[in-house]
Order: C-alpha cells, then structure tokens, then sequence
C-alpha cells in the first residue's frame, strides 16, 4: 500500500519555515531538504520563503522592538535585547491575547489568532542576529497556542537547521493547568517561568481576569511538578503592585510554597501602559519586599527593564496595528 504523506511539495516549498527536516525529507527527499534547509539557516533570507515582513523598527540604547506584518495585513511585535555576546529574542505566539492581565496591553483587542509554526520561527530568522535565548514572553499566551508552540521549538532545535539548544528557550505561561500537565511530558526540557502574580485566588482574578477559571494552587503545583520531572529551576514572575500583592500575607504564602524548593522568584516593576489605574511601585518598597522574600528563605531577583522607551518592555506590546476600527 502506498505510503500517505501528511504534506505536499508545493505546501514545504511555498512556507519551509514551518517544517522540520523530517517531514521535508518524507516529501522532497533528502538531498532537496538538506540544500533547503542550508538556505534557509545559513543564508541570509530569501522574500519567496518568507510569509511576513518588517514594518518597522524602533530602537533604544539596547534594545530593538521589531513589527512584523503577516500576510493577512495583522501585525506582531517582537523585542531583541543586546547582550555582551549576543541577544535575547523575545517571541510572540499570538496576534492579541485572551488572557486580560490588567497590566498588559497585547489583550487590550482581545484575541485575534493563532501564529502558526513559521510566524514562530521567522521572528527570529528576520532579526539576522546572534540569538543566544529565545523567550516566548512577546504576544499572546504561549500555552493557548500549543501545537504550534511545540512545533515552532522542535524545528528550531532542528540539528539540521538552526541547531538551537533547549537550555536557551524559555516558556513564560499564565500557567493553564491542562497543557502545563502535556508541557511536563514532552521530551523537551525547556526553561519555564510562571506568570503568578498574587498568593491568593481572588488578587489573582483581580489582575489576570480571565484565567479565574484555573485554581492558583493547580498552577503552582503544576510548576513545581514540571521542575521535578526535568530538574528544572522555575521562574515565577511576579508583578509588585502596591497594596494588592505586596502585604505580608503575601511573603508567608510565597514562603509556604516555594522555600526549599527548586524555584526563583522575579519581582517585575510596572512598565506604563493605558491603564492609569495602576500605581509603580517605589524602588524602596520593592527592595523591601525582596529582603523580606529573602529573609523567608526564598531567592529572588529584581528584572531590569529594558526598552521602555519605545514600548518594548514587559506588558508594553500594544501593536497599535490591530485596533479594532
């Protein structure tokens, strides 16, 4: 019986970026898929294989915040900041987003659609530059965009084509208990942070609305089981907000779970968006809050912001493309 594949050629030619080199190889042959794949990851990228384009580019002391246009006119932004020895690319998974954090403008139009696979990958192929991390903290919930998630990594860790290796990504998720379950068994062993927030549910629905529907505590073990299987040190990022999360009920509960545990907590300070409603933390009170995290026998880091300038930094990737008219 003849073998079906699941592609055609036209489908590998027309957008390359979405596959691996497997399933070319089962559709174009092998010595095709590898003269491909050289030209596409050690080649400077060609228009025909592309499915988007720069828009534009705003630029800060070190960092770089690029908007790409899809082929259906919707637009993404993508952030790469400098390093010593390369960059940092930060990656978005959707055009919007459902999830509604009260500090982030990417949901402010709500969701729109999925990226697919090579929407994924040529974020990165279009920058042209020496990435050394990959961090899908852009657009969108990474985790609501699953399939195309995995796939996006699998062909970047692609040995046959841009060889990225998997301690450099990182998943940054609001943490949907469901697919945090199928994230812990996937063979990919991939750097995790936890978008948490809060310590108690209800703080939690008052900043992130729209994931209510997850129990806080589901999310927190989910974490910590994905750190156990893989032997992962997990990131939970948490946003200070004065007088909602930043009492010391708070450090007791963050103690409770996380004190001798594989774990970091990230304090993030607010970056201005629309919403004028929400109060920046002085530097004082989060230095407070770290000593006191500290003192709890917790670790804990302070993420620098980089690009808020040109709206580039964390909860700042509004797109003003996508306005709804």
């Amino acid at each position: 019986m003849k073998h079906l594949y699941k592609y055609i050629p036209t489908e590998i030619w027309r957008d390359p970026y979405g596959f691996t080199y497997k399933e070319m190889t089962e559709v174009i042959g092998e010595s095709e898929a590898k003269a491909l794949c050289t030209l596409l990851y050690k080649h400077p990228p060609q228009k025909n294989y592309l499915t988007m384009s720069i828009k534009n580019i705003y630029k800060d002391s070190d960092t770089e915040k690029y908007v790409y246009e899809l082929l259906d006119g919707k637009c993404i932004e993508t952030v790469f900041i400098k390093r010593r020895d390369g960059g940092t690319v930060c990656v978005s998974t959707q055009v919007g987003c459902s999830v509604g954090c009260i500090f982030c403008e990417s949901g402010r139009n709500g969701f729109v659609r999925n990226l697919t696979p090579s929407e994924i990958v040529q974020q990165i192929i279009l920058l042209r530059r020496k990435v050394n991390r990959i961090v899908f903290m852009g657009m969108g919930e990474p985790l609501f965009n699953y399939d195309n998630l995995i796939k996006a990594i699998h062909i970047l860790r692609d040995r046959n084509g841009m060889n990225f290796p998997t301690d450099g990504i990182t998943v940054s998720t609001v943490g949907p208990v469901n697919q945090l379950k199928k994230l812990r068994e996937e063979h990919l062993k991939i750097q995790l942070t936890i978008s948490l927030h809060a310590t108690t549910q209800a703080t939690r629905n008052h900043i992130i609305p729209n994931m209510h529907i997850y129990d806080i505590n589901d999310v927190v073990a989910g974490a910590l089981s994905y750190s156990e299987r893989h032997n992962r040190k997990i990131v939970f990022a948490y946003l200070l907000l004065p007088g909602i999360n930043d009492r010391p009920s708070d450090v007791k509960q963050l103690a409770r779970w996380f004190r001798e545990k594989n774990v970091m907590i990230n304090l993030l300070e607010y970056n201005p968006t629309s919403n004028l409603q929400i109060k920046m933390p002085k530097k004082q009170g989060m230095a407070i809050f770290k000593q006191q995290l500290e003192r709890a026998g917790l670790d804990v880091t302070m993420r620098i912001s980089h690009g808020r300038n040109i709206k580039a930094a964390c909860g700042q990737l509004a797109n003003k493309y996508n306005d709804k008219k």
